[in-house]
């Protein structure tokens, strides 16, 4: 299993983004508007790291590890086959692939496919 892109949802996004720069010595662009406006950095091994604010009053603070499929459909219907629930059906992001979210177990196991 291979970690495409790691979401951190933060409440002070430049706070988190600083530590990051200062611990592990990685850069932060400006907000990706198509990834809900987080600051993302590539890392080593050319996974993608994004920080960014809660998008609604509801969401709260979480890292979501997004593991690489290569059939995200494939990959959901797998996990809805064993009782999971689609919180996020595969949706397009612009320029960086495909994403889906399913929780089981009450933890959030996340997709992606480039």
């Amino acid at each position: 299993m291979k970690i495409y892109y790691l979401e951190i949802v933060a409440n002070d996004v430049d706070a988190v983004c600083e530590l990051y720069s200062q611990t592990h010595n990685v850069t932060f662009g400006e907000g990706d508007a198509n990834l809900g406006g987080a600051r993302t950095a590539k890392l080593e091994g050319g996974e993608l790291l994004g920080v960014r604010a809660p998008m609604s009053e509801t969401e709260e603070p979480i890292v979501r590890p997004y593991a690489l499929v290569p059939d995200i459909q494939a990959a959901v219907e797998t996990a809805a086959a064993a009782g999971a629930e689609i919180a996020l059906p595969p949706m397009e992001i612009k320029t960086h692939g495909t994403c889906a979210i399913v929780i089981q177990g009450g933890s959030q196991v996340c997709f992606w496919q480039v």
